[in-house]
């Protein structure tokens, strides 16, 4: 396994534990996080409002792409199971894509998702 995919799976690892200081430590200190719900965040910023509105979070890691072009990006395709902690449960298929700077850190995830199925479930509960 190489750096960016063992990087790859140590973030999902610290998503699943809602580990901050874990997650906040494999971005580099420059790094950008941009969402559909959040917009543009730093890595700290954007986990601690993520953690603080999640009671359970599983993953199911269907693939990871390495880029042809730029050995510096990789994506992951994934199902992400989250439970709020109000109770509310949504289910969606995702694809974040990392970025590495020359640390071999995340300098920038873009996520994508259709947000349009889970809206109404999630709303505002960690805007």
């Amino acid at each position: 396994m190489d750096l960016q995919t063992s990087i790859i799976h140590q973030y999902f690892d610290c998503l699943t534990q809602s580990n901050l200081p874990g997650m906040v430590n494999l971005f580099s200190s420059y790094a950008k996080i941009t969402s559909p719900f959040l917009q543009d965040q730093t890595a700290e910023a954007f986990f601690s409002k993520v953690f603080g509105a999640s009671a359970q979070s599983t993953i199911h890691l269907y693939d990871i792409f390495q880029s042809v072009e730029n050995k510096d990006s990789v994506n992951a395709y994934f199902r992400y199971d989250w439970t709020l902690k109000d109770g509310t449960q949504v289910h969606f298929d995702c694809i974040d894509l990392f970025e590495f700077d020359a640390n071999g850190l995340i300098s920038k995830l873009t996520i994508i998702y259709d947000t349009a199925p889970i809206r109404n479930q999630v709303g505002d509960k960690y805007a």
